[in-house]
């Protein structure tokens, strides 16, 4: 039996605003701290030191793929909001008085498909692909990827729907970056690539 467009996006908002209520004061300063970007700076640092440390001098195009990755999901996501023109949990008049906000932080008006989901899970595949032959539990970098997504939903700015189809966005966009990548290294690095 197939599911309409309409029931659909009914269960998306009914799984959104079951997760969104299950939050509790302790947390809420936890969410909005883990869901800003620069907070993982640290974290961002020590990877580009792992892919330099395992890649040398063809480091700089592994860099390059991170940054087309990272440029690919924001641009996508950037033109698909607008595109699909869906309010976010937190601009959705018939959720009004039914949601959690932290801080009162509300996002911008649309959020299909989100792009802190494309971008956090984009990142995750491409250094996995880059680092799982060097480093096997480099896969709980995807742990990282659902917590900080899952912050999204937390404080009320997005639907499961657009963290899932942002994922998936990031996924292919990681993939890309990662070829170019090494097809880069394949092509110009004096040195073996060492996938």
């Amino acid at each position: 039996m197939l599911i309409s467009m309409n029931e659909l996006i009914e269960l998306d908002k009914k799984i959104f605003l079951f997760l969104n209520g299950l939050h509790t004061p302790l947390l809420d300063p936890v969410m909005y701290f883990l869901t800003d970007t620069f907070v993982w700076v640290p974290l961002y640092a020590f990877l580009i030191y792992l892919i330099f440390k395992k890649n040398k001098i063809s480091g700089w195009y592994f860099l390059l793929g991170a940054a087309i990755t990272i440029v690919l999901a924001n641009g996508i996501t950037d033109l698909m909001k607008p595109f699909f023109a869906r309010f976010r949990p937190s601009h959705e008049p018939s959720l009004q008085g039914l949601i959690h906000h932290v801080n009162g932080y509300l996002g911008g008006k649309y959020g299909f498909a989100s792009g802190h989901a494309a971008n956090t899970f984009g990142s995750a595949f491409f250094v996995w692909l880059t680092l799982k032959s060097f480093y096997p539990k480099i896969g709980w970098i995807f742990l990282w990827a659902s917590l900080m997504t899952y912050t999204r939903i937390y404080l009320g700015v997005h639907y499961p729907g657009d963290i899932l189809v942002g994922a998936l966005v990031g996924l292919v966009c990681g993939w890309i970056g990662f070829k170019l990548a090494e097809q880069l290294t394949k092509r110009f690095a004096k040195q073996p690539a060492s996938f």
